[in-house]
């Protein structure tokens, strides 16, 4: 059909034309297959039929447009408005409005051997014998449901025209107006695929409930409609992916830190730094990423917590060479908070520094603002976060994470949303008060992949940089945030 009636490879897939939405397909939809879109009014659903033939024009390939709803210039406008081609498609308006409707004659969705008068199956099994279209988009098949009352007929004769459809080499894409008051579950059962739009309080999204002969992405996506069309934000799955590599240390560049964590960093692990505010949480992670940008590894800072000239400005304070690593190339900086990004999104841009841009090291300041900052969280926030730092630890890239705590001294807490289980190693930065003066403290509560320095040191941050000092052997109750020395000295 279309490309010259040539089969398809039993294992090739057709795009849907949708940025993303092929991935949660597991590579598009099944040739010569029937795939139902279903979601209220204004949800996007034409978008994607618009998409669907689109694609298969730059394909090369042929398309109909059993148009039952809106008026036809308006979907061509609409298309030529999100920059889809699909000039060369052709339309079959059965619309209340279109021309068949403007005479007197009564149509009936059925066979004409069933019903006196004209039939909509037929008129559309003539037009797919006329032009032999490749992909075909029904929309809204709900509007079949006008002419019937009888669910028995309504069910064998859409059967019959997915059937005739398919037979041809056309792949099918409906849309249904799904609503109690127009239940759709004759379509869902008879259609191969179905697909879910659903707009929520702060996203729309797409979901895959039915995927006859083939596996699917699971869970609730985000869907974006801009000026550019429409994309597909797959929610991360950590488990599809697995890069086994080299797993240098990552040296902080102070031999002093590097002294508490027997080195340095594990390549391919998570590490969380873990304060209150204004103890350098960000400024530590910082003083990493400026080891591993100044030895060429790409390396990226989502700052959800400042924005980047402030965050520059305190990093040129302190002696760490931030701006001239962003204009190196080897280090990025991102801020975010301001843009209504959805958490789908936001690991979309991480994925893409991982597998498009190599990147090596990833740092997300801080877990707070991870929080307030992004929308669309599919169940707690917490877990999302939980899934970044799998997915970094599988594609053997090194996870910074920093996470305020809200007590600055007292009971020793190391994180407040109870996410330490994410981290394969924790630094915890503490402010304590001796004989009036505040100072800071560093250590390491755990690591993972090696044995660490248990013991506390003090943490200076200075105009020529971190520095760490020796082990603070004389204090106890150092975590209580009233540290006393052990004898009388000073």
């Amino acid at each position: 059909m279309g490309t010259n009636g040539s089969e398809h490879p039993a294992a090739e897939r057709l795009t849907t034309g949708v940025a993303g939405l092929d991935e949660v397909l597991n590579g598009g939809l099944r040739p010569r297959s029937a795939t139902l879109v279903r979601g209220a009014p204004g949800s996007g659903k034409t978008i994607i039929g618009l998409h669907f033939l689109a694609s298969g024009v730059e394909a090369g390939e042929t398309g109909l447009y059993v148009n039952l709803g809106e008026p036809s210039t308006y979907i061509r406008d609409t298309a030529r408005a999100f920059g889809l081609d699909i000039d060369p498609v052709e339309f079959l308006t059965l619309s209340p409005s279109g021309e068949e409707f403007q005479t007197e004659t009564t149509y009936d969705l059925f066979s004409s051997a069933e019903v006196e008068g004209p039939s909509l199956v037929d008129e559309i099994r003539e037009e797919v014998e006329a032009i032999d279209p490749d992909r075909v988009v029904v929309d809204p098949a709900t509007e079949f449901r006008y002419l019937t009352t009888d669910e028995h007929q309504f069910r064998t004769q859409i059967l019959s025209l997915l059937d005739f459809l398919k037979a041809e080499g056309a792949t099918v894409l409906l849309t249904s107006q799904a609503a109690q008051s127009m239940p759709d579950d004759e379509l869902q059962f008879l259609v191969d695929a179905v697909l879910n739009v659903a707009e929520g309080a702060d996203r729309r999204t797409i979901s895959v409930s039915k995927f006859r002969g083939s596996a699917a992405r699971t869970g609730q996506h985000t869907l974006a409609i801009t000026e550019e069309g429409m994309s597909v934000w797959p929610r991360l799955d950590p488990g599809r992916y697995r890069v086994n590599g080299p797993r240098p240390t990552l040296s902080s560049g102070i031999p002093e830190l590097d002294q508490l964590l027997s080195g340095g960093l594990t390549t391919g692990t998570v590490t969380l730094f873990s304060g209150p505010t204004g103890v350098g949480k960000t400024t530590t992670a910082l003083q990493f990423l400026q080891e591993a940008a100044g030895r060429g590894q790409r390396s990226v800072l989502y700052s959800f917590e400042e924005n980047t000239r402030t965050l520059l400005d305190r990093a040129e304070a302190v002696n760490i060479p931030v701006a001239e690593l962003i204009e190196r190339g080897t280090l990025r900086v991102e801020e975010l908070g301001t843009e209504g990004l959805t958490v789908d999104e936001f690991t979309a841009r991480i994925r893409m520094e991982v597998e498009e841009r190599d990147a090596e090291v990833i740092a997300i300041d801080g877990t707070t603002g991870f929080e307030q900052s992004l929308v669309g969280f599919d169940g707690a926030p917490m877990e999302h976060l939980v899934d970044i730092g799998q997915y970094l630890r599988n594609a053997n890239v090194t996870g910074l994470i920093t996470n305020e705590v809200h007590q600055i001294t007292g009971s020793f807490q190391a994180t407040e949303q109870r996410i330490s289980h994410l981290a394969d190693s924790i630094v915890i930065l503490r402010h304590v008060e001796y004989k009036g003066k505040l100072r800071k403290v560093i250590g390491v509560l755990k690591m993972r992949t090696s044995d660490y320095e248990p013991r506390l040191r003090e943490l200076e941050i200075t105009e020529k940089g971190l520095h760490v000092g020796e082990p603070l052997t004389d204090l106890r109750g150092i975590l209580t945030g009233t540290p006393e020395w052990d004898d009388a000295t000073d």
